[in-house]
């Protein structure tokens, strides 16, 4: 039966496989069901309920991905969009925030038009190889950089311009503003913390030089394990791995359409949209690429349904109570152990209903266990870098913008927006305009036009 639904065979994998996969990817995005409620939770709303919501409409959009399209990719509230829609629109604009799900639940509306009039699978069939071999890569950076924060082994903070107390001093007593700049750096490596995951990404390494089946997974049980054997994680007094959630508490149905459009919020969907449509877009092409699902025509067999589906996902979550539900990169992770079918995302998901009833048992897992497995995927997704033709400047180029800056902005639709800018732009000026599919030249437009909106 499992044969037949999913095509295990076919995608040179089994049963065993995709299980395994399922249950790395829900252990490498379980953190999104203690984030996502505090972050949203900071904007005013009830912490229990957004994370029923996350929980809820995580596993359900991620099992339709899983039986709908048969892709292994996990779906789940996305962080940046979150922040955007907790401290952006809530807290900075004073908008209610039923009335910015409000904003979610049309954005939504608006992806499963470009759906189902298949502009966002033209999107993807138009993008350039290069381009879609560079959204690999990048992303894979992308994940490593969260995976090296996480993890505590990279830290980054802010430092004053310049760093000298006369100057300070003197800024201030005329009125100056001070500045500031980021600062990229080691952790403390001799945090507890930081040493558990530098020997969790130790083991998993071994493990994966070893061709070890799960590699990935297995590090993870051991470096919780560890954590807990060290005192490192530590089990609080009375307890429970089980827990009944409250449905008590809920923000079923609570959005306010027509409050976001009498509000005004036209901005606010709209970059609800734009930043979803990248991300996503990235993701997914990143994801199915990493798994072989591309065919030699460099298009994707069921993106379309995939589509539609994060596009349902958009508004499934707002009618449940949380922000955008997207695709996630820590898909990587499920796809990095040989997850290849919709079986992944089924576990995956049906993790996170799960989830519900034993959130005491995921919060064991930490950060530096999970970390180093977003590192060990990052790097296996570098290996997509090798199809990029590296001796035409006008293909490596925007490629080469796409990978930097998708960890260096913290930013998948900044890089795949440099991408559609810069390749039709090259090929143009070169005179091989016809080299680049004709819905590229309308993106790049769309990303310039929107940009130019941004720093109005």
């Amino acid at each position: 039966m499992l044969e037949k639904l999913f095509a295990l065979r076919e995608r040179n994998t089994n049963v065993n496989t995709e299980i395994t996969a399922g249950i790395t990817t829900f252990m490498a995005m379980a953190y999104i069901l203690f984030v996502n409620p505090s972050i949203l939770g900071a904007a005013g709303m009830d912490k229990n309920a957004v994370l029923l919501a996350t929980s809820i409409g995580a596993g359900l959009v991620t099992i339709m991905m899983g039986l709908f399209v048969n892709y292994p990719i996990a779906m789940a509230p996305g962080m940046g969009l979150n922040a955007f829609y907790a401290f952006t629109v809530i807290i900075g604009m004073g908008v209610p925030w039923q009335a910015a799900l409000g904003a979610v639940f049309i954005s939504g509306i608006i992806f499963i038009l470009l759906t189902v009039t298949r502009v966002r699978q033209l999107l993807v069939e138009g993008m350039p190889m290069a381009l879609k071999h560079a959204i690999t890569v990048g992303i894979g950076l992308f994940i490593t950089v969260v995976g090296l924060k996480l993890s505590g082994i990279m830290s980054i903070r802010l430092s004053l311009i310049p760093p000298t107390l006369e100057k300070i001093v003197a800024a201030h007593g005329n009125g100056t503003p001070l500045s500031f700049e980021t600062i990229i750096e080691l952790g403390k490596l001799g945090s507890p913390d930081v040493f558990l995951a530098l020997c969790g990404l130790f083991i998993t390494a071994i493990l994966m030089g070893r061709q070890v089946k799960g590699a990935i997974l297995i590090g993870i049980l051991l470096t919780s394990l560890a954590g807990i054997a060290t005192g490192i994680v530590n089990i609080p007094a009375g307890f429970s791995p089980v827990s009944i959630p409250d449905f008590s508490r809920n923000a079923f149905f609570a959005l306010d359409i027509m409050g976001a459009l009498n509000m005004g919020l036209l901005t606010i969907i709209f970059t609800f949209t734009f930043v979803e449509l990248f991300d996503a877009m990235g993701t997914m092409v990143g994801m199915a690429t990493k798994a072989g699902l591309m065919d030699k025509t460099g298009r994707f067999p069921g993106m379309g349904k995939a589509m539609l589906t994060d596009a349902a996902g958009v508004s499934i979550g707002s009618l449940l109570g949380t922000s955008t539900i997207t695709a996630f990169v820590e898909s990587a992770a499920g796809v990095g152990v040989g997850g290849r079918t919709g079986l992944t995302a089924v576990v995956c998901g049906s993790l996170f209903l799960l989830s519900m009833f034993f959130t005491p048992l995921v919060g064991l897992i930490p950060s530096a266990a999970t970390a180093p497995a977003l590192i060990i995927v990052g790097a296996l997704m570098m290996e997509s870098v090798r199809n990029i033709d590296f001796t035409d400047f006008t293909e490596f180029f925007p490629a080469f913008m796409t990978i930097i800056l998708m960890p260096f902005t913290y930013s998948i639709a900044n890089g795949i927006s440099a991408g559609l800018v810069l390749y039709p732009l090259l090929k143009l000026i070169n005179g091989r305009g016809k080299e680049a599919h004709w819905i590229v030249y309308i993106l790049a437009v769309l990303v310039v036009m929107r940009y130019m909106f941004l720093a109005e």
